[in-house]
């Protein structure tokens, strides 16, 4: 019997039931190779809008993301719909370190309240995985952020809220602690951490833009996260 050759192997591919084992292991390697090309320019562009972000929202244009980046427009519009699709990965990707960060800090606590003081005394401060450097660039960045998180609340309502998910997952995890414990009253724990994370960021924006040209001095700006958290705690207390 003559041979098969090459291409009589491959022409009775289409008689198989499925594919060979071989072929769904080179498809997965080619699959994943090209996913961490595409995603490794997708974090480029995202830490260059975060670091745009230190000369105000003016700042942060797609021209600057691209030059900054050396990357094309056809390749940002393959992976974001606009600049409102990349401020949004700036947010989420903001939020997931310093959720990931905070995650950590407050395993040393045992007590439910001390972690939530923890955690929105970040929120008020800054502070975290994210935030390194000259603080009147971070202060400028942050006062360009909720800007945008104010924009985009009323814009894209559900992105904002998925992208800030991890965050209020964290609070919330905290007030479930207190509810076990009987320091904090029994209530959807995902729900009045919501509440919570509402009422700071708020506040936050508030001060922010207010002195967005001369941020408040850090002393104003730890009695601010003082008076919250004590506000917080007999806002949640059974």
């Amino acid at each position: 019997m003559a041979k098969a050759s090459k291409f009589d192997l491959f022409a009775t591919r289409d008689k198989l039931e499925s594919r060979a084992r071989w072929e769904e292991r080179s498809a997965q390697r080619v699959l994943e190779a090209g996913r961490e090309q595409l995603l490794e320019r997708s974090r480029r562009m995202v830490e260059t809008a975060y670091e745009l972000l230190e000369g105000g929202l003016e700042g942060l244009t797609i021209r600057a993301v691209l030059d900054k980046t050396g990357l094309s427009r056809r390749a940002f519009y393959e992976r974001f719909e606009g600049k409102d699709d990349l401020v949004l990965a700036v947010f989420e990707q903001t939020i997931r370190l310093a959720s990931s960060y905070l995650s950590e800090e407050v395993l040393i606590l045992a007590d439910p309240f001390e972690r939530l003081d923890l955690i929105i005394t970040s929120m008020v401060l800054g502070g975290g995985a994210a935030d390194a450097g000259d603080s009147e660039l971070i202060d400028r960045r942050a006062a360009a952020m909720s800007r945008e998180h104010l924009r985009l609340a009323e814009s894209r309502p559900d992105d904002l809220q998925a992208a800030l998910r991890p965050l209020i997952t964290l609070i919330a995890r905290q007030l479930s602690d207190g509810m076990e414990a009987g320091l904090v009253r029994e209530q959807d724990p995902q729900r009045l951490a919501t509440l919570v994370y509402n009422l700071v960021s708020t506040t936050v924006h508030t001060e922010l833009l207010s002195y967005e040209s001369a941020p408040p001095e850090r002393a104003h700006r730890v009695q601010l996260a003082t008076e919250l958290c004590e506000f917080c705690r007999r806002a949640v207390a059974a």
